[in-house]
């Protein structure tokens, strides 16, 4: 099993350059592209470096143009309130002074409210019972782990595995079990910002899972445009937790998707959104 060359922890360590000013490395992983989830995950990191005694409860970003892997990134972060419940923090990720990704972070004191309910945790077996069967067999789906284990730093379990070799889904409902490859300290901010990392990782996928396009498939281009996520409780990203994908519409080269992320024990920890670009190759 090859070792993994993200590790998590350090990636969302930024190194302090100024007041509200940051800077994050690009790690070794030899992708193509620097992951939308690295940038939604360093950026939040940075907003929380500004917050004191408050956790993000959303977030809002636009990934504005593709990300150079040989530079560093920098993070620029504006306070933009800080209320007696709520604080609001705006963080622009540059290179060379290009902006590459923009974000809103907002922060919540903890509460109680009145009103306490949630969607329903999709009927899937458990990582335990997900055992491996003839298509765990086939090389496609043996290097899909490991390559995801190895580039993106986490663990993943796919439920309906037949997605991997053009089985169609015809309500393109998707769910993987994902946590991060390594034990994370006992920070909250920081397993929320690993989540955050995680969260762009195979949402497109609920796109394409109708019409039966692996999710590896060549004859497409696929690129986040906007991402949108909300916390609802407590969690660890290094336990299991299940990630349910739905996608609402597609049209115009662009699809919507959706993201329930649960606990085991069936929990809501975080709902998320994003739109992207897909397009078949030319």
């Amino acid at each position: 099993m090859p070792r993994t060359l993200v590790d998590l922890p350090t990636l969302l360590d930024l190194e302090s350059l100024d007041l509200n000013l940051f800077r994050g490395n690009i790690p070794n992983a030899g992708s193509e592209r620097v992951f939308g989830g690295q940038l939604i995950g360093q950026a939040m990191a940075a907003a929380c470096r500004t917050v004191k005694g408050r956790l993000p409860h959303s977030l809002h970003g636009y990934f504005l143009s593709a990300g150079d892997l040989h530079l560093p990134i920098v993070y620029r972060v504006e306070v933009l309130r800080d209320g007696k419940s709520y604080s609001t923090r705006r963080v622009t990720a540059l290179q060379c002074r290009n902006q590459i990704f923009s974000t809103i972070v907002s922060f919540h004191v903890e509460e109680k409210g009145a009103f306490q309910h949630q969607e329903t945790m999709p009927d899937v077996p458990p990582p335990a019972k997900l055992t491996p069967e003839e298509p765990h067999r086939q090389p496609m789906f043996v290097e899909t782990p490991q390559f995801i284990r190895r580039y993106y730093g986490l663990e993943a379990i796919t439920v309906e595995t037949g997605r991997y070799f053009g089985h169609k889904l015809e309500d393109g409902r998707t769910n993987v079990w994902i946590k991060t490859t390594v034990k994370m300290p006992d920070d909250p901010m920081l397993h929320m910002c690993a989540l955050a990392y995680a969260s762009d990782y195979s949402l497109l996928d609920a796109v394409t899972a109708r019409y039966g396009c692996p999710p590896f498939d060549k004859r497409l281009i696929r690129a986040s445009l906007d991402h949108a996520m909300w916390f609802h409780q407590a969690f660890r990203a290094d336990d299991w937790l299940l990630y349910a994908h739905d996608s609402p519409s597609a049209s115009g080269g662009r699809g919507l998707t959706r993201g329930l992320i649960f606990k085991p024990d069936g929990a809501l920890v975080v709902s998320v959104a994003q739109e992207g670009s897909v397009r078949e190759r030319r």
